[in-house]
């Protein structure tokens, strides 16, 4: 059985309403077990699937890093979009994102994939689906993911000015629910190895973001990652996903 947790941000369950009751989530809940039942390897972790909301409430987002579904590699995902705890190899995704913040910003990539720092600045790092089956990327696409995610973005529309970074088609589809008068929308292609040179390289999200959150008083992002451990000669885990 597949164990959700209930979110323990009391301004996320505030804010998302009946979406995350535990009622609405039974469909995907019931799903997520049956998957386990199957013998299938669901990742995240159940008590990582709401990391990101855990840790970034909606009063305190400023961008939104929006993504597609979970690594799918053993030890990648842990509820964080792109973000990989310390000792797992970065995944090619995530070197372009790296790569793509030293050519707009010249911050010298990170040896360490630990994006929390990011998270604990208002960085919400989601994605569009929030699991996926080992091995099998988007698994768990229009499984009932999309529409709790859509009032996440929703809840993050109407508050204070924010940035939303939708890198793919999928995490640009959710455009449609953010009032682009109000907020910056920062459009390209997905940083894995099959997209970046379509689009996300030259992007320049990172300076974007950083100039429109000025503007508007709310602050400039530290995207420089802290040293974590002994993280930049972990290669322990190697796994696969984008």
């Amino acid at each position: 059985m597949f164990e959700m947790p209930a979110i323990a941000s009391p301004e996320w369950r505030s804010a998302l309403g009946a979406v995350a009751e535990p009622a609405a989530m039974a469909d995907l809940r019931a799903f997520l077990s049956d998957e386990v039942a199957a013998g299938l390897t669901v990742f995240p972790a159940a008590p990582d699937l709401f990391r990101a909301l855990d840790l970034t409430p909606p009063s305190a987002v400023r961008v939104v890093i929006l993504g597609q579904d979970p690594y799918h590699g053993a030890g990648q995902a842990h509820g964080l979009s792109f973000s990989v705890r310390p000792g797992v190899r970065l995944p090619p995704s995530l070197r372009n994102v790296y790569t793509e913040l030293r050519d707009d910003l010249g911050v010298v990539p990170a040896t360490h994939g630990y994006l929390e720092a990011w998270a604990r600045q208002g960085v919400l790092l989601l994605n569009t689906v929030l699991t996926v089956v080992e091995g099998q990327a988007g698994a768990h696409r229009r499984r009932g993911w999309e529409a709790f995610t859509d009032a996440v973005i929703a809840a993050v529309d109407r508050g204070p000015p924010a940035v939303f970074m939708l890198w793919g088609k999928p995490a640009q589809a959710k455009a449609a629910l953010v009032d682009e008068e109000r907020h910056l929308v920062i459009r390209s292609a997905h940083p894995s190895g099959l997209s970046a040179y379509r689009g996300f390289f030259g992007s320049r999200p990172f300076s974007q973001a950083n100039a429109f959150l000025t503007a508007r008083g709310r602050g400039e992002i530290d995207w420089a990652l802290p040293p974590v451990g002994d993280a930049a000669a972990g290669v322990s885990v190697r796994g696969g996903g984008v």
